[in-house]
């Protein structure tokens, strides 16, 4: 199960530098976390979890394998994107098809690096973006609707839907809201995804700092911060010069790099960990001799769904899940010890699975 997150920012505001970086930095680590690239834009980014590692010691594992996320750097954009100015067209499909938006701002003074507008105000390169989504979904939503009306006139269902929801979305886009504000019913979530509206998704503020910002941030995070907050978004501060910097070094030198610098994981851990929170998403584990492996599922999972991300027949057939705790897991010494103490659960299909559950599923094939 994949989740995708696009890397977006005005040009000039150390977007691509991060990148870079990140994918660097993720190609030095340990096998355990490896970054691949898939295309020249898009990366690969194992979720960094000390739990899986542990787990793996406690089962005597053979192999480790954590989830992933996939990172998507789309190029920069610019004022009229909406219009195609810039081959806006082309970046905005990139990111329709993302789960969810990490937006770079510029949050650092440099005279030798020309900001766009002239000026360094993450508030408001943060808004030019945020315009630019709003006036792309208002443009696809009016299209939409009048394409529905013959299926609508037709008793179509799902065309119903549609229309009820596009107009929600509209009318949100059009009092200068973006349409992740719209309250969307359980029952419609499915069909509100399947629009995917540009500012439906997700978004994650990326405050590009100087080295000397990098622990606490500085006045224009700041600033990113509580907009973010307003906003019901989240805000991470990363400096794009100093994961360059890690991404030279071997993983030793790196540590006692970030120390010095008063940090306690690059940027990669924390951006990756922001945006799986942003999502909503959770870890559970499957643990034995042959691997230990992280699988990704939605906070709410039922059981039956949560294992049809190892593979479909799990779904298909469920039967039942035994579930260990992470820490009755590892504190006990593996799956038998937690058995004999008593602390392996039988689970049926309504259990919803929590982060962290050591989990091995029985079907019917």
């Amino acid at each position: 199960m994949g989740f995708k997150t696009g890397i977006v920012g005005l040009p000039n505001v150390g977007k691509s530098t991060l990148f870079n970086a990140l994918t660097k930095t993720a190609a030095a680590q340990a096998a355990n976390f490896p970054f691949c690239t898939i295309e020249p834009n898009v990366g690969e980014v194992a979720v960094p979890d000390l739990r899986l590692d542990k787990l793996a010691e406690v089962a005597a594992s053979r192999r480790i394998i954590p989830t992933r996320m996939t990172f998507v750097d789309i190029a920069g954009l610019v004022k009229g994107a909406s219009k195609g100015e810039g081959l806006g067209n082309q970046f905005l499909a990139n990111i329709r098809e993302c789960d969810a938006i990490a937006h770079v701002l510029r949050c650092f003074e440099d005279g030798e690096v020309t900001h766009v507008d002239g000026r360094v105000d993450p508030i408001s390169d943060a808004e030019t973006i945020e315009t630019e989504l709003m006036l792309a979904d208002i443009e696809s939503a009016e299209k939409r609707l009048q394409n529905l009306q013959r299926k609508i006139k037709g008793g179509d269902k799902e065309a119903v839907q549609q229309e009820r929801l596009l107009k929600a979305a509209l009318a949100a886009l059009e009092r200068g809201e973006a349409a992740r504000t719209v309250d969307v019913a359980e029952d419609d979530l499915k069909a509100w995804r399947m629009l995917q509206l540009l500012t439906s998704k997700p978004i994650l503020y990326v405050c590009n700092v100087d080295e000397d910002s990098a622990a606490k941030g500085n006045a224009h995070s700041d600033r990113v911060a509580k907009m973010a907050s307003a906003r019901g978004a989240a805000s991470v501060v990363i400096s794009a010069a100093i994961e360059e910097e890690i991404a030279q070094l071997p993983a030793d030198e790196a540590g006692m790099f970030l120390e010095g610098m008063g940090l306690d994981s690059p940027g990669l851990d924390r951006l990756v960990r922001a945006g799986y929170s942003l999502l909503g998403l959770l870890t559970y584990f499957t643990a034995g001799p042959k691997e230990a492996r992280a699988w990704t599922i939605p906070e709410g999972t039922p059981a039956p769904r949560a294992a049809g991300v190892i593979h479909g027949d799990f779904e298909k057939g469920f039967i039942r899940a035994e579930t260990i705790s992470y820490e009755d897991f590892v504190s006990l010494g593996g799956e038998q010890a937690a058995k004999d103490a008593g602390k392996l659960r039988v689970e049926g299909k309504s259990y919803v699975v929590k982060d962290g559950d050591v989990v091995h599923f029985l079907f019917n094939t």
